[in-house]
C-alpha cells in the first residue's frame, strides 16, 4: 500500500518553523500580499501626484494665500462709515396697512417681534416698530436728491425702459396681496447691486391704488419711478447710488398675524333705516354685476368703473367669485376710501356698494 503512494513526499517539520513562532503569530491577522497585489500596488499611482516644489511654485502659492486673506477692518475706528438707519416705522406692509386705524385686538401676543429676539433695537407694538429718533425731513430730502443726481435725459430713460420693461427681465420683483412689504425693500437693494433699475410687477388688491404703491416705493427706497404702465413699474436707483452707503434693513423672519380691526359692514348703514338698508342689499344682489374680478388680477380700472356706475345707479355689485373672502374685504376697504362709497354687504364673494348720501340730501 505504501508503494502505491510512493510519489507523495514525506513531510518533515522544518527546524526554522519553531524558531520563527513569534513572527508567525504577529502576521496571523495580516496575511502577506500576493505577488499580483504587490505588482498592482507598485504600478497604482496615488490619488493626487505630489507637485514638485520649485522656487516659482512656492512664490505663487504664497501670493495666492495672501490674496485670499481679507484685510482686517477696525470696527471701532472713526474712518469706517456705518450704513444709515431707516427713518420710518417698521411694519409688515406699508401700502396695505393704514396707520390711522387702530386695532381692537391681537391674534398673537404683541411681545413677540417678527424680527426675532435681540435683532432689533426697537419695540414691537403688535403692528409696527416705531423709529427711536425723529427724522430730519429736510436733510433726508437733500440726501435723496444727491443720490438721484442730475435729471435723466429722455434717451437714457428710453434705453433703461427698453432694457428692463420686458417680461423676460431677470431683475423683476412681484408684488402680491401684501403690497410693498418690509422685506421687499431688501429685495430691491439686492437687485440694485448689479442693475440700475428693477422691474416691479404688481398683482391683486394693491393694484387698486397704484399711486399709493409708487409713493411708498420712492419714499422707502429713495429711488425714482421712471416708467409706469398699468401694473408694471421701473424703479431707478439713481446716478450716485453707493452700495456701501445703502441703509441697513433687518429682515422679518415670519409674517405677523393680522390684528382684529373694527367691523367693516354695519347692520344698519349710516344715514339709512333698517328697512332701507335691507332693500338696497336685496336690490344689489339681484342686479347684474358691473364687472367680474379674478384672483390676483389687475384691478387698475375698477375704481373708475365703479364711479361711472354710480352715475346711473346708487347700488352696484362686484362679482368676486374665486377671489377669496379676505381679499373681498380688502377690496371693499380700498373702494370705500378711493371712490368713495359705503360697503353694505359681503356675501358669497359678492360685494354690494352703496353710493352714500351727499351733503344736503
Amino acid at each position: 500500500m505504501l508503494k502505491l503512494f510512493s510519489w507523495r513526499p514525506a513531510i518533515h517539520p522544518s527546524p526554522s518553523l519553531f524558531t520563527h513562532l513569534p513572527a508567525i503569530s504577529r502576521f496571523l491577522s495580516h496575511s502577506p500580499p500576493s505577488a499580483a497585489t504587490a505588482l498592482e500596488e507598485i504600478h497604482d499611482p496615488p490619488f493626487s501626484l505630489k507637485r514638485a516644489e520649485t522656487p516659482q511654485n512656492r512664490t505663487t502659492i504664497k501670493s495666492s494665500k495672501k490674496k485670499d486673506k481679507k484685510p482686517k477692518v477696525n470696527v471701532n475706528s472713526n474712518s469706517v462709515e456705518k450704513p444709515p438707519e431707516l427713518p420710518f416705522d417698521f411694519m409688515y406692509s406699508y401700502s396695505e396697512i393704514s396707520p390711522g386705524v387702530e386695532p381692537i385686538g391681537f391674534r398673537e401676543p404683541p411681545k413677540f417681534s417678527p424680527f426675532g429676539p435681540g435683532r432689533l433695537d426697537r419695540n414691537w407694538t403688535g403692528t409696527t416698530a416705531p423709529a427711536t429718533v425723529k427724522p430730519d425731513l429736510e436733510k433726508l430730502a437733500e440726501d435723496r436728491r444727491k443720490v438721484i443726481g442730475d435729471p435723466i435725459p429722455d434717451e437714457e430713460v428710453a434705453e433703461l425702459v427698453e432694457k428692463y420693461r420686458h417680461s423676460n427681465c431677470s431683475r423683476q420683483i412681484n408684488l402680491g396681496r401684501g403690497g410693498v412689504t418690509h422685506n421687499t425693500l431688501e429685495d430691491i437693494h439686492s437687485h440694485w447691486k448689479r442693475a440700475e433699475a428693477v422691474r416691479i410687477k404688481c398683482l391683486g388688491v394693491p393694484t387698486l391704488d397704484m399711486d399709493n404703491i409708487c409713493f411708498h416705493l420712492e419714499d422707502k427706497t429713495g429711488g425714482k419711478i421712471i416708467y409706469r404702465h398699468l401694473n408694471i413699474l421701473l424703479l431707478y436707483r439713481g446716478r450716485n447710488y453707493d452700495l456701501r452707503k445703502r441703509p441697513r434693513i433687518p429682515l422679518m423672519l415670519w409674517k405677523p398675524h393680522a390684528p382684529i380691526y373694527p367691523k367693516l359692514v354695519k347692520n344698519v348703514a349710516d344715514g339709512l333705516t333698517f328697512e332701507e338698508t335691507k332693500e338696497k342689499r336685496n336690490r344689489g344682489l339681484n342686479s347684474p354685476p358691473i364687472m367680474k374680478l379674478t384672483r390676483n388680477g389687475v384691478y387698475v380700472n375698477v375704481v373708475e368703473k365703479v364711479r361711472t356706475a354710480f352715475e346711473t345707479d346708487d347700488v352696484v355689485r362686484l362679482d368676486c367669485t374665486h377671489v377669496g373672502s379676505s381679499d373681498c374685504k380688502k377690496i371693499g376697504v380700498k373702494l370705500r376710501d378711493l371712490v368713495p362709497c359705503v360697503p353694505i354687504l359681503f356675501k358669497d364673494e359678492q360685494i354690494i356698494l352703496w353710493k352714500g348720501k351727499k351733503d344736503g340730501e
